[in-house]
């Protein structure tokens, strides 16, 4: 394309030009690795550290308007899934919402966006409710307070009775807003099979 011609695309991880994510960034995120600490819920898997490259491309996509990155992460998300035997064969893909400001800051949900790029089924099923913080800077008592009571599900985004559910997002840190989404969907009857992230805080053992 011309525009590529004249502004090249530069890497996301490392700034250098000529792709979304250069082969050395894009190593950052590997298969996905267990996460310690989910106690009795669903496991939780990430694809990379929360740290150098995969860190910023993250932030990029999140924060800085690469919405390009949904076409990357969706298709390690694809690759990963398989690798994962409690997903099961057809998994439904629930991503962890936004809140609507940042949503509307970023064009849409992010984490959606990449559910979607992957090719898997996808069920946007929940949704903050109004009072909702941003999470950032907030201690985990204070992110699990301010995530309780606060999240509804979507009528006409549930996926079907019955599905294998793994649950999406970016990043996971103290793991409230998974733990929210988890309780929210089970309240309508679905069960969660697992978490997976495109990063996390803790670091994530090597699976199999």
């Amino acid at each position: 394309m011309v525009l590529d011609v004249l502004f090249p695309p530069r890497c996301a991880g490392c700034s250098r030009p000529g792709a979304r994510l250069c082969p050395l960034c894009l190593a950052a995120f590997g298969p996905p690795g267990r996460v310690p600490g989910s106690g009795t819920g669903p496991p939780v898997y990430a694809l990379a550290d929360y740290a150098g490259a995969a860190r910023e491309a993250v932030l990029a996509f999140k924060e800085r308007g690469r919405r390009e990155l949904a076409v990357v992460f969706g298709a390690l998300v694809a690759a990963a899934l398989p690798l994962l035997p409690e997903a099961g064969p057809e998994p439904w893909l629930v991503p962890a919402p936004s809140r609507r400001s940042a949503a509307r800051a970023r064009g849409g949900s992010h984490v959606l966006g990449v559910a979607r790029a992957s090719g898997f089924s996808t069920a946007p099923a929940l949704a903050f409710v109004k009072g909702v913080r941003d999470s950032v800077g907030l201690s985990p008592a204070a992110r699990r307070a301010n995530l309780t009571g606060r999240l509804r599900l979507v009528p006409d985004g549930l996926p079907p009775p019955g599905s294998a559910i793994v649950l999406l997002d970016d990043v996971i840190t103290t793991g409230s807003t998974a733990s929210a989404c988890i309780s929210t969907l089970r309240t309508g009857g679905f069960r969660v099979s697992l978490v997976l992230v495109l990063t996390t805080a803790r670091r994530p053992h090597p699976h199999g």
